[in-house]
């Protein structure tokens, strides 16, 4: 009977210390989510008294924590999506005007909104890029100023549009 009284107590510690991480701390990434629950097994397993197991199931997560760290496992590979917008004068055929060179410069181009400003003055294009390289940027900006006669361009991240719950 003490046998069942001890397991009830502590799943009531274990419920207990659950609670306690879930509703007083901020969620935070993977890593450091795993790094609690580690911390939690490895002192519940000490302090019923298996610290040979918890001795193993520190060193079993250590290294399959470094293995995941040194194989970069889920890391996201870094790929500069852009919103350009670009400014040219009314009077120039702007169809097809970047197409090479933007091509150039990046994987995955696409014109996605053309629109008239200064009262119909100028005309602006705006495309999303997938650019190859990050570096070359301040490059392709200073081709298009060639192209487009020193008429302002604008590269900024793109805005998520999508709806969330």
């Amino acid at each position: 009977m003490n046998r069942v009284r001890d397991i009830t107590q502590i799943n009531r510690r274990q419920a207990l210390a659950f609670s306690l991480i879930r509703f007083r701390s901020v969620a935070g990434g993977a890593r450091e989510i795993s790094s609690i629950f580690w911390s939690m097994g490895i002192g519940l397993a000490t302090g019923m008294g298996y610290l040979v197991y918890a001795l193993i199931f520190s060193v079993f997560v250590a290294i399959v924590l470094l293995a995941l760290t040194k194989y970069r496992f889920g890391a996201k590979t870094k790929v500069a999506e852009r919103s350009l917008r670009i400014s040219i004068p009314e009077d120039i055929d702007y169809a097809n005007l970047f197409d090479e060179l933007l091509q150039e410069y990046g994987h995955e181009v696409l014109l996605e909104q053309v629109k008239t400003t200064n009262m119909g003055s100028l005309m602006e294009l705006r495309y999303y890029i997938k650019l190859k390289n990050i570096a070359e940027e301040k490059e392709l900006i200073d081709a298009i100023r060639t192209i487009n006669g020193n008429l302002p361009v604008i590269s900024g991240r793109v805005l998520s549009t999508h709806a969330e719950l």
